[in-house]
This record gives structure tokens, sequence and C-alpha cells, in this order.
């Protein structure tokens, strides 16, 4: 059974948007692998947390602000397709 993306986002913040475009990043980069990408207004303010199924793989709030998709998307990968390449999302940052 392939699994479900919980995308939960604060309204008050405004941040469907982002959600939907990390929603539309998932869909995009896990096509065949999971079953769809879910987003859930939260009734808390400020949350932002991503889950597949019952496991969560990010939280702003621990994580302290919002990564570069790329990084989340190695959070999804590695619950849902471990041996994926993502290609270029996979290659470390580079630093001058």
């Amino acid at each position: 059974m392939q699994p479900i993306v919980t995308i939960e986002y604060c309204p008050k913040c405004h941040w469907l948007l982002r959600a939907a475009y990390m929603a539309q990043e998932f869909l995009t980069t896990f096509e065949g692998d999971i079953k769809g990408v879910t987003l859930v207004p939260s009734e808390i303010s400020g949350r932002y947390t991503i889950h597949v199924q019952e496991a969560k793989v990010f939280d702003r709030k621990e994580y302290g602000g919002f990564p570069e998709i790329k990084e989340l998307k190695q959070l999804v990968r590695d619950v849902v397709a471990p041996g994926k390449s993502l290609g270029h999302s996979d290659t470390k940052p580079h630093h001058l």
C-alpha cells in the first residue's frame, strides 16, 4: 500500500501556498511511490508538520524554521522510497 503524505499548516500564518507548493513537489518527485498528499489546516498557531502515514518527518518548530525543498524531499524519500535517487536534490550544497 502506498503511503499518504500529510502536511499540516497554520492558516493564520498564511502557509497554504507553501503547503500547496510542497505538495506539488512531493507528488511530482514521488509519482508512483505515494498515494497522495493531504493538506490539513491546523488549529494550532504556528504549526507546520509533515507526516508520512503516522511517522512525523518534519516539524517547523523542532527544526527552527523551514529548510530548502530538497531537504524535505530527502526526509520524505527516506521513508517512502529509501533507495530512490533524487538526482541533483541528493547533492550537498557547495560552500565557498
